[in-house]
């Protein structure tokens, strides 16, 4: 049985197909900005916290990177509104995504915050430095140069799984590519539109992290990762 291709139908959705693409932009720019203030906020507190705090912490991370996104996202959407925490489905989709890289970039930053060497910490008080500016200038920016491969190539898998969003009716792209599947029957043609798109998201993410590097760090645009 031979197949006929026909994108016909699927170039007549492209202004549906950009909204979605657009959509998935900004799910995901909001959710790493998000996610990366928790994170960092979080791998402070495991590092120089309590060892109340350090256990908080620990239990959160074992609990959302043992536990799928899908069912993350669930508990979000379906479980919250029967404690009286009601969201529309963009909002949990953002929610559901910080709660889930916060939970990666933790340790991330973490294991960067504690690979600087004790010299420099050393080093910083010997120049007069206050805690906050040896923090600050001597441990936290160094450690995020020297993890930021790592932050940047688990933002971009964080911009891919936004596409789970779309079982909770989240506006993004593979939401709408559905939509369009249901309508067309053009499965094929539809999904292969979409698995291209996505493709030059994680192209323009890279590119944008490579600048955003270039720009903080001075290392030149090989210091971001897919």
């Amino acid at each position: 049985m031979l197949y006929s291709f026909e994108f016909g139908d699927v170039i007549e959705a492209w202004p549906a197909l950009v909204s979605g693409a657009a959509n998935t932009l900004w799910l995901s720019a909001v959710s790493v900005l998000l996610g990366v203030v928790v994170a960092a906020s979080g791998a402070t507190a495991k590092t120089l916290g309590s060892r109340a705090v350090r256990f908080l912490v620990d239990c959160y991370i074992e609990l959302i990177r043992n536990t799928p996104f899908l069912v993350q996202v669930f508990l979000i959407f379906f479980g919250l509104p029967a404690i009286g925490l009601k969201m529309s489905p963009n909002v949990a989709a953002v929610t559901a995504m910080v709660v889930n890289f916060a939970a990666y970039g933790i340790e991330i930053i973490r294991a960067g915050i504690e690979s600087i060497p004790k010299g420099q910490i050393d080093a910083g008080k010997a120049l007069g430095l206050g805690p906050f500016k040896i923090f600050r200038l001597v441990v936290f920016k160094p450690a995020l140069q020297a993890v930021y491969p790592a932050l940047t190539s688990q933002m971009i898998l964080l911009m891919l799984n936004s596409s789970i969003c779309s079982a909770i009716a989240a506006t993004e792209l593979t939401a709408v590519a559905g939509d369009i599947q249901s309508r067309t029957f053009r499965s094929f043609e539809v999904y292969s539109v979409v698995t291209a798109m996505y493709f030059g998201l994680s192209i323009f993410f890279w590119c944008v992290f490579a600048a955003v590097n270039s720009m903080l760090f001075k290392a030149g645009p090989r210091g971001a990762a897919r």
